[in-house]
């Protein structure tokens, strides 16, 4: 049986794909899209911190479940 895919998961799933994604697009087209992975990664560091990640919050109203017993981002 597969684990489903908790807001967690998908968060970390996102962003690294937006990091990623971004870094193709910097060598493929343009520099400017690294501003877009220093954006991810500042929203990254500022939720490390204030536990507030708008990604979160938005998967939370479309019914996406939480992790078990999970601590993480708090409502």
């Amino acid at each position: 049986m597969r684990e489903p895919f908790y807001i967690e998961r998908i968060v970390r799933i996102v962003a690294g794909s937006f990091v990623l994604l971004s870094l193709l697009l910097a060598h493929m087209h343009s520099q400017n899209w690294l501003w877009f992975t220093g954006f991810v990664g500042l929203n990254l560091f500022q939720s490390g911190f204030t536990q507030f990640c708008p990604l979160f919050t938005i998967l939370e109203k479309l019914g996406v479940p939480r992790f078990p017993g999970s601590s993480c981002c708090p409502k």
